[in-house]
C-alpha cells in the first residue's frame, strides 16, 4: 500500500498592514506643543507631513517674526520685503486667536512700509492680542496707531523706537500687567496718564524713554521697575507693592538749584523710601545715589526696610554725601544679606570731597548689627574713605561670611597691611582680594 497522505489543512495568510505613520498619528495637542518651538517658516513647512499636520499652523496662538523667517541674503531690501510677505501671509491664513505677536527687526526698515504695520496692528487688535511686541528702527519714531489705545484685552506690551500719542479719549489698558518702553517718546501728561490708568500693572521698564524730564508713577501693583536714563528726579505715590527696584539714573546736582530734589528742607531718601515698604531687591547704578543723598539725608530711615536682602550700589567715594546715604541704607536695612558695591570717581572734584573729617561724625556705630553675609566691593582705588568704609562693614557686621575686593590696579603691600589691621565682628570672615597681577588672581586676607 501507498503511504497515507496526511490532510494537509491550508494556511491562512495574513495581510501584514505597514505600519502607521507615527507623526499622523500623534494627538493634537503634542502637534501644537511641538508647532511652539519651531520658527514660522519651519512650522508652515510641516504642512507636507500629512493630511493632520496640513492647517495646525495656522492655529498658533504665538507668532514671531524675525529675519531668521526669511532666507539669508545680501540684499537687505529684498529681505525686508519678503519678511513683510510672510507676515501677511501668516495673518491672512491664521484662524483661532492669537495670543503673543513679536516683530524684529535689527535693520532699518523703510517709511514705505509703516502702513503694513499699521494693518497689522489694527487685525491684531480685533483678534484680541494679549502680548505684543514692536523692535524695529526706522529714520524717524514710529507713530502707534490709535487702534491700538482701544485694545483692552493687552496683559504685555513692549516697545521700541516708537512715538506714544494716545487720544484724549484714552483711559488706559485696564488688564496689562507688564509694560516695557525703550527708546521710545512720549509727552510728561501722556505718560502719567497711561501708568495710572493700567491699575494692574505689575512690571515696568523704561529705557531711555524721551519726552519728559520727571518720573512720576502712580502703580499700586507694581512689584518690578527699572529705569534708565537721563532725568531730572523720581516721584513714586501709591507704590507700596514695589518688590525690585532697579535704577540707573544720570542727575545733574546743577539742576539742584531748580528742581525739588535740591532743596534742603526736603529729602529725596525719605521722599523715595516712604513708598518703598516692601523692597527687597534694590539696584542702585550710574549716580542715582547722588540724587537720594541730595537735600536732608538721615542717619536712619524712619521705617526700616525690613524685606530688602540684596543691595547693589554704585558710589563715588570722593562724596560724603553719597558715602553717608549708602550708610543711611545699611542702617535701615535689618535683614540685609548680600551687598555689591561699585566704586567710581568723577573726573571733576566733589563739592563734597573733605580735606579732613571726623570718623565718628560719618561711620558712626548703628543701633543694630548689619546682617550681611556677603559683600563684594569692585573698583577700589586704595582710598582712605573706601578704606573706612570697608572698616566700618567689617568692625558692624557680626554674619559677614565673605567679603571681595578688587583693585583699579594691583595691591600695594601697605593696603593689605592696612586691610590686616581692621577689626572683625564676624571670626568666620574671609577677606579676598582679588587681583589679576597675583598668581593665583587672589589674596587671602587674615587677621
Amino acid at each position: 500500500m501507498g503511504k497515507k497522505q496526511k490532510n494537509s489543512t491550508p494556511q491562512k495568510v495574513i495581510d501584514e498592514q505597514p505600519d502607521p505613520d507615527r507623526i499622523s498619528c500623534l494627538p493634537g495637542h503634542v502637534i501644537d506643543q511641538i508647532l511652539t518651538y519651531l520658527q514660522i517658516r519651519d512650522a508652515v513647512r510641516t504642512s507636507v507631513l500629512s493630511r493632520k499636520w496640513r492647517n495646525k499652523w495656522n492655529t498658533l496662538p504665538n507668532l514671531v517674526f524675525d529675519r531668521n523667517c526669511v532666507a539669508a541674503i545680501d540684499d537687505q531690501l529684498v529681505i525686508e520685503r519678503k519678511l513683510l510677505k510672510i507676515v501677511d501671509h501668516v495673518l491672512l491664513l491664521h484662524s483661532g486667536p492669537i495670543n503673543m505677536f513679536k516683530f524684529y527687526d535689527e535693520h532699518l526698515i523703510g517709511e514705505s512700509f509703516l502702513s503694513d504695520i499699521d494693518r497689522w496692528i489694527l487685525h491684531l487688535t480685533r483678534s484680541s492680542i494679549k502680548e505684543l511686541v514692536l523692535k524695529f528702527w526706522i529714520a524717524g519714531y514710529y507713530k502707534i496707531p490709535w487702534c491700538l489705545f482701544s485694545c483692552q484685552s493687552l496683559h504685555h506690551l513692549k516697545l521700541h523706537w516708537c512715538c506714544l500719542k494716545p487720544p484724549t479719549t484714552f483711559e488706559g489698558f485696564k488688564r496689562l500687567k507688564s509694560l516695557d518702553l525703550n527708546l521710545v517718546t512720549v509727552a510728561q501728561d501722556a505718560f502719567e496718564n497711561l501708568i495710572s490708568g493700567c491699575p494692574l500693572l505689575e512690571k515696568l521698564k523704561l529705557i531711555e524713554v524721551d519726552g519728559f524730564t520727571q518720573i512720576n508713577i502712580r502703580a499700586p501693583n507694581l512689584k518690578f521697575l527699572e529705569i534708565d536714563g537721563e532725568y531730572e528726579g523720581i516721584n513714586f505715590d501709591n507704590t507700596f507693592q514695589l518688590a525690585v527696584v532697579v535704577i540707573d539714573l544720570w542727575w545733574d546736582f546743577n539742576l539742584q538749584s531748580s528742581n525739588q530734589g535740591g532743596s534742603r528742607e526736603s529729602s529725596n531718601m525719605l521722599k523715595i523710601f516712604d513708598h518703598l515698604p516692601h523692597i527687597q531687591s534694590l539696584v542702585i547704578e550710574s549716580n542715582f545715589l547722588k540724587y537720594l543723598a541730595a537735600g536732608v539725608l538721615p542717619v536712619k530711615l524712619p521705617t526700616p526696610c525690613i524685606y530688602l536682602s540684596y543691595l547693589s550700589l554704585c558710589i563715588n567715594f570722593d562724596n560724603l554725601k553719597e558715602i553717608s546715604a549708602a550708610l543711611c541704607l545699611l542702617r535701615s536695612s535689618p535683614n540685609l544679606r548680600k551687598l555689591e558695591i561699585f566704586s567710581w570717581n568723577e573726573a571733576r572734584a566733589s563739592p563734597f570731597t573733605p580735606a579732613a573729617y571726623c570718623w565718628e561724625d560719618i561711620f558712626s556705630a548703628p543701633a543694630m548689627p548689619i546682617q550681611v553675609r556677603h559683600v563684594a566691593i569692585d573698583g577700589i582705588f586704595g582710598t582712605n574713605l573706601e578704606l573706612d568704609f570697608i572698616k566700618f562693614l567689617l568692625l558692624y557686621s557680626p554674619m559677614l561670611e565673605k567679603m571681595t575686593l578688587k583693585p583699579v590696579e594691583s595691591f600695594t603691600p601697605e593696603l593689605v597691611r592696612g586691610l590686616i589691621r581692621f577689626k572683625r565682628a564676624s571670626g568666620e570672615a574671609e577677606v579676598i582680594w582679588e587681583d589679576s597681577s597675583l598668581h593665583n588672581d587672589y589674596l587671602v586676607i587674615d587677621n
